[in-house]
Parts: C-alpha cells; sequence; structure tokens
C-alpha cells in the first residue's frame, strides 16, 4: 500500500510538470525594452526640438486575445524602460502621443506588436517617437 501511495504522488508529481505548458506574461528570462523620445512639434508641423521622454507610461498586453493591459511602466530620466521575466509568446507594447489631428481630448496610439521566440530573447524595440503640440 506504502509504494502504491509513493508510485502514485510520484506519477502526479511528474506529470504537472510536464503538463505545464508557459502562456505569455511574466516568469521567464526573456525582455523587451527600449527609448521614448519626444520631439516638440509646432503648428507647421515641424519639430522644434527632441528630447527623452521622462516618466512616460508605456503598457505591454500579453497575447493576443487580450485587450486590457497588463503591467506598466514609466520611463526613466533617459527615456527608457524594460519589461523583463517575461516567457515566449505574442505581446504588444503600447503608449501615446499628441495628435493635432484627432478629436479633442485624444491622443495617438502607437502600438507595436512583439513576439518572444526564445527563452533569453531581448527585443530591443529602439526608439519609439511621439509628439507634443507647441
Amino acid at each position: 500500500m506504502k509504494n502504491l501511495i509513493k508510485n502514485t504522488l510520484i506519477l502526479s508529481f511528474f506529470l504537472s510538470i510536464t503538463s505545464c505548458n508557459k502562456t505569455e506574461g511574466i516568469g521567464g528570462r526573456a525582455s523587451i525594452k527600449g527609448k521614448i523620445i519626444v520631439n516638440n512639434i509646432n503648428a507647421l508641423g515641424q519639430v522644434i526640438d527632441s528630447y527623452d521622454a521622462q516618466r512616460q507610461d508605456v503598457f505591454i498586453i500579453y497575447g493576443n486575445d487580450n485587450d486590457t493591459y497588463n503591467d506598466d511602466f514609466k520611463t526613466s530620466y533617459d527615456g527608457s524602460f524594460e519589461f523583463k521575466f517575461l516567457n515566449k509568446g505574442n505581446y504588444k507594447v503600447f503608449t501615446f502621443s499628441e495628435c493635432s489631428s484627432c478629436p479633442k481630448g485624444q491622443d495617438s496610439l502607437i502600438l507595436i506588436p512583439v513576439i518572444i521566440e526564445e527563452t533569453k530573447d531581448s527585443i530591443d524595440l529602439g526608439e519609439i517617437i511621439i509628439v507634443n503640440n507647441v
């Protein structure tokens, strides 16, 4: 009887470990990073100056079936952000930019789809430009 219980526990443990299928989200070793740059634009659409976006909200959505964000990050003093400890899968990273042609009070969405294919991937989105109408 002891052996039967012991073997059942071992089999249950083995099945629980092998049946785990990691989905998008935290718990892995991959990361997505980037940097937000602000372009000040005048009424003529000309860039007056550019600077690193400090404390800009950046959001991430885990998977393709989710429409609400799962995590957010405020950029650092140099405009950089990084979402760490991600599993393989599909993600969407987004932020908002001012928009002169949008209805009053609305911002423009900047959405970047990302696929993490390897366990230790470090995806660099590079510089993401947002605008500030002055």
